[in-house]
């Protein structure tokens, strides 16, 4: 990992510096996921998420209940069919979570060299001297010195909203701890946690397991987003988990990094998972604060060059209660673009935010231009590097319909598809133009009734930068002649033109299977 990772193009113009933003249809290849909650949970506020830029909708079951979150579901459907936009859900587990139980809901007022204890005690009441916690193993895994951060959904970062805690004694199954600074915490839940720790607990906890199987199942979950994911077992665990109950054999699992645990193992991680969300919350506080951008820049490179997605996570902390990133932010999230990142994703901004809408709205725009200086070139060359020779079929095809997609100028890069593979595989080139990837369904049988597959494949590019999916019709099936493809293709144009990403005399890559080949061609359209 050199220096010259940065994919800028040289030089930036000023000029365009100074251009006004052109908002499209697309309004950026990089994806938006955000957690949808108490300040985002009236169709309302969705469609206003959707039509900003949300293209997945994150169920944070740390807190609320399955009937709260069904009904927060039940308003999205709403609002997707009313805005037209498509949206997939990812169901976010609790995980190894330790949690400080408060249950009068009273704010709890820490001052700086107090003293408190943490108990595994729950019968006690939270007060300045005392936090019960959900976790009896605490004492065994601390020794003076160590160091616990309390505070609200993760840690804000905010020095009055979350506390520092230095162990002083374990005495039996409590925790002395010394109040490093004053803070004053509010709510009935405070994550715990214990810095550079192991804790003993699964992964996928029993509560994890009895969410998924009754709303995840019923709700056919797009994406499993596994908190404190530690080693590439526990997504294999996971994953069996998911075979075994209801239809989620197709659910997706993104690997959740956010300790020095993770970090360790990341490359088993990477290679079992279908993508990774970089935790940066959490993983700001295991590891040194100097240390966090080298770890982005390195795991986002080993995602993009496995061509899985990339999820980074806390951009713009400040936009909770503010309607203006701050500049710092603004940077950061124009970073992650050029470091490589598929997707940002949203946590209190728009779970608890006041300003949800603008908030997605912003992150979008602030992609979007840092789309335009990335250097797809130098990416280009990196990837087809670390690929090496002899390429797979499929890796040759998708390089060359990139290659071709840039050489030609295409407006747009069309890729017919019924599992999904392609498309993500023409995505891990990261084609400068959107691609529409076609997901033609297949028929499918269980031997009880017919059905139709398409839907999931389609909702699954929602989270890869640079895909829009769209699902042709179940008439035209898969394997067909060409007279057939050249009826969807129509409808793709059609919805290209539709969008504002195709014009007259455009050109366009289409690249698609005909019979046992793969074929990429490029099109001229007509008036």
């Amino acid at each position: 990992m050199h220096s010259n990772h940065l994919l800028l193009e040289e030089p930036i113009r000023m000029a365009s510096i100074l251009e006004p933003s052109k908002s499209s249809f697309f309004p950026a290849m990089t994806k938006i996921v955000g957690t949808l909650g108490p300040r985002s949970r009236s169709v309302e506020i969705i469609s206003g998420c959707l039509n900003a830029g949300m293209s997945v909708a994150r169920f944070d079951f740390s807190w609320g209940d399955s009937a709260y979150h069904q009904e927060t579901l039940d308003n999205l459907r709403v609002a997707i069919k009313s805005t037209k936009k498509l949206c997939a859900v990812m169901l976010d587990t609790v995980g190894a979570e330790m949690q400080v139980v408060n249950k009068t809901e009273k704010a709890i007022s820490l001052q700086q060299d107090d003293n408190v204890i943490l108990t595994p005690d729950k019968g006690q009441e939270a007060s300045s001297q005392v936090l019960p916690i959900n976790f009896d193993g605490l004492a065994k895994a601390m020794k003076k010195g160590d160091t616990i951060f309390v505070g609200q959904y993760l840690f804000t970062g905010s020095e009055t909203t979350s506390v520092w805690l230095e162990v002083d004694k374990v005495d039996g199954d409590d925790v002395h701890c010394t109040i490093k600074n004053s803070a004053t915490l509010a709510g009935a839940l405070f994550t715990l946690h214990a810095s550079q720790i192991h804790i003993d607990l699964p992964t996928l906890t029993e509560t994890d397991k009895a969410n998924i199987s009754t709303w995840g199942v019923a709700n056919k979950i797009d994406f499993l987003s596994l908190s404190y994911t530690r080693h590439a077992q526990d997504v294999r665990e996971a994953r069996e988990y998911l075979s075994k109950v209801g239809d989620l054999s197709q659910t997706q699992i993104f690997a959740k990094i956010e300790n020095v645990e993770g970090l360790t193992h990341f490359d088993e991680i990477l290679q079992e998972a279908d993508g990774i969300i970089l935790s940066r919350g959490n993983l700001g506080i295991d590891l040194p604060p100097e240390k966090v951008f080298l770890f982005q820049k390195a795991a986002l490179y080993k995602c993009n060059m496995a061509g899985k997605p990339a999820v980074l996570t806390r951009v713009v902390d400040s936009m909770t209660d503010n309607l203006r990133p701050t500049r710092a932010e603004a940077t950061d999230v124009a970073n992650a673009v050029l470091d490589g990142s598929d997707a940002i994703l949203l946590g209190a901004e728009t779970l608890r935010g006041l300003y949800p809408v603008e908030t997605i709205s912003i992150v979008g725009k602030i992609c979007a231009e840092a789309e335009k200086v990335f250097n797809q070139d130098l990416y280009f060359k990196k990837t087809v590097k670390y690929v090496g020779e002899p390429m797979t079929h499929m890796e040759s095809i998708a390089s060359s319909a990139v290659r071709a997609a840039i050489k030609v100028k295409a407006s747009v890069i069309i890729c017919f598809t019924s599992s999904g593979r392609a498309a993500r595989l023409i995505a891990k080139y990261r084609p400068t133009m959107p691609v529409l990837s076609v997901v033609i369904p297949r028929l499918k049988t269980n031997q009880l009734r017919w059905s139709f597959s398409g839907a999931f494949e389609a909702r699954q590019s929602l989270i890869v930068r640079g895909l829009f999916p769209m699902l042709a019709d179940p008439r035209h099936p898969a394997e067909t002649t060409s007279s057939t493809n050249e009826s969807v293709l129509k409808v793709a144009l059609d919805h290209g033109k539709a969008s504002g990403v195709v014009k007259s005399h455009d050109r366009v890559v289409v690249c698609q299977k005909v019979a046992d080949t793969s074929v990429v061609k490029i099109i001229e359209l007509e008036d």
